[in-house]
This record gives C-alpha cells, structure tokens and sequence, in this order.
C-alpha cells in the first residue's frame, strides 16, 4: 500500500510514471511537487502516479544529474583574465573594444567588464558557429 502523498518527507526521492524521478517537495493542491535530482524546474505529478524510488532509479537519477553537471564545463583557467581581441573587420568587435577602451580610460571597471561579456557574447553568437 502506498504512503498518501502528504505523508512524504520533504526530500524523499520518489519515481513519477512520466519516467522521471524526482524529490517530494510540496503539495500543489491535489497534485504533488516534485524536483529533479542535482537541482532544476520542479513539475507537478499526480499522487496515484508516485512510488518511492528504488535504489536503482535513484543512483541513475543521481550519476545523471552529476554528468550534466560535469559536461557543464567552466571556462579554461585563465581564460576569464585575458580580454577578448576583436575579430580584424568586424565592426560589432570594433565597437565593443573602443567602449571597453574608453571605459577603461575614465577608469569605468564595472563598464570594462560589461564591454568584455559583451564581446565574448557577440564573437560566441557570430564567428564560432
């Protein structure tokens, strides 16, 4: 027989029959919160749905949840420091580079930064794809 849903724990890993698992979080009326493991959007799940996850389920959800957070790869050390070159002939780059220059010359650190995201957007969006 199966716990009702207001006697889960918060935290308590439990398998969706959407195939999904998840943590109990809450309850939403008469349908449940629940949230994937290692973090993200919670969804809602019908009650009569729900069994507790079994060891299995839950080290799958666990090791899936760890490899999206490792394939979410951080920046090269040092890659951060450097700042962008603008790309020879592209005016966006140019652009972006003169404001950073000049920001930097009125000593403007938050508007360098701002030029320097900027860029790293623009050159990622238009020259690498």
């Amino acid at each position: 027989m199966r716990p009702e849903p207001a006697t889960y724990e918060p935290g308590t890993v439990l398998y969706d029959t959407a195939a999904r698992v998840g943590e109990y979080r809450d309850r939403s009326g008469a349908r449940v919160l629940l949230r994937p493991l290692g973090g993200g959007r919670e969804w809602e799940a019908e009650p009569a749905a729900l069994r507790p996850a079994t060891d299995r389920e839950r080290l799958g959800a666990s090791l899936r949840a760890a490899n999206d957070r490792t394939l979410a790869t951080p920046p090269a050390p040092g890659e951060l420091e450097r700042p962008p070159l603008p790309v020879p002939g592209c005016e966006p780059c140019a652009w972006l580079a003169e404001r950073r220059e000049r920001a930097r010359a009125e000593f403007d650190h938050s508007a360098v930064t701002d030029a320097n995201v900027l860029l790293r957007q623009h050159q990622r969006k238009e020259h690498e794809g």
